[in-house]
Formats: C-alpha cells, structure tokens, sequence
C-alpha cells in the first residue's frame, strides 16, 4: 500500500471532474469512459459547469470508487482520448 493508497478507504464516493471545449461529443465521450469503468451513472452524479464565455465545459461525474487502479484506469482513458483538456 502506497502513501497516495492511504488517503482514500475504498470503496468511496469519488469525483471526478474533466474539462474540455463545450459539444455533446465531448460530454458523451467522457460519460462513455466514466460508465465503462464504474457502471451507470444517475444523472444526480453528474454536475456541469460552462466557462463564462460558453466555449469551456467543466463536467463531474460522483462515482463509486472501488480501489486505486479503478481510478488511474480511468483517468488514463480520459487523458488519452484527445478530447479532455484537464481531468483532475
């Protein structure tokens, strides 16, 4: 166990938040990725916030994290798509 692996009990409630230009792809993309690792995600886990121009969108899926690995699983998919600028 890792010092990073000792902030987190898994499992937990987790967010995770990416930014990218504003299109449905964008959200459909990142939605996709999320789901594929941790299930379905009801709409109430899923926050978005447009930059105050609009050309920006910031989105937080609430997911259930089951362990580390889950998490950088997703977290390298959504960095290697090309469509996400930021996922912290």
């Amino acid at each position: 166990m890792t010092a990073a692996d000792e902030l987190f009990r898994f499992p937990c409630d987790f967010p995770i938040k990416v930014m990218g230009r504003e299109s449905q792809s964008f959200r459909s993309l990142t939605l996709a990725i999320v789901e594929r690792h941790a299930g379905p995600l009801a709409a109430a886990s899923i926050a978005e916030r447009r930059s105050r121009r609009g050309r920006f969108l910031a989105l937080t899926y609430t997911i259930r994290a089951e362990n580390r690995a889950q998490l950088d699983r997703i977290y390298q998919e959504l960095s290697d798509s090309g469509i996400v600028l930021v996922a912290l």
